[in-house]
């Protein structure tokens, strides 16, 4: 425990990522439904954590592409977990913003935060997004940041699947 909050105040004090590596920072966030949800919840899956926001162009025009690999990933095994789930992390300051691009994007996971006060954003220490990290079904960081984005994506994934 002391070292779980040593590394939140590096990574705090320094805006740093923690390293891939690493073990994941768990963390509540409010859904879409108003309910909060845990991080930790999530049981023995690949997790890509996407940082984002609806007023974001860049993420916006990534959405696509995650929406492709929760299609493409979502029940595939992994060497380290049973399927990808995607936990949205969004950095909005307009609820109802945030929920319509949610709708016209066609984010279908069911995983949405809103990040009220950017509380999340600061633990894992994003200054710009979108920011992406990519978590082990041991709560693992296994990967992040561009190796994320685009293509880079699909052959990051690939490269955990279950032979």
């Amino acid at each position: 425990m002391k070292r779980t909050i040593a590394l939140f105040i590096v990574l705090v004090a320094f805006g740093m990522h923690p390293s891939t590596g690493s073990k994941s920072i768990d963390f509540s966030i409010e859904g879409v439904d108003g309910k909060e949800f845990k991080l930790s919840s999530i049981k023995k899956k690949m997790i890509l954590l996407d940082f984002w926001a609806s007023w974001c162009g860049p993420c916006r025009r990534e959405n696509p592409n995650l929406v492709e690999a929760f299609g493409k990933y979502s029940k595939v095994k992994f060497e380290k977990g049973k399927g990808l789930e995607i936990v949205s992390v969004s950095l909005d300051r307009d609820r109802e913003k945030w929920k319509k691009a949610i709708e016209v994007d066609n984010l279908s996971w069911k995983y949405h935060g809103y990040d009220d006060g950017g509380g999340v954003a600061k633990l894992y220490g994003i200054t710009s997004i979108p920011y992406s990290l990519l978590i082990d079904g041991e709560g693992n960081i296994v990967a992040q940041g561009k190796e994320l984005r685009g293509l880079n994506l699909h052959i990051t994934l690939n490269k955990f699947l279950k032979n």
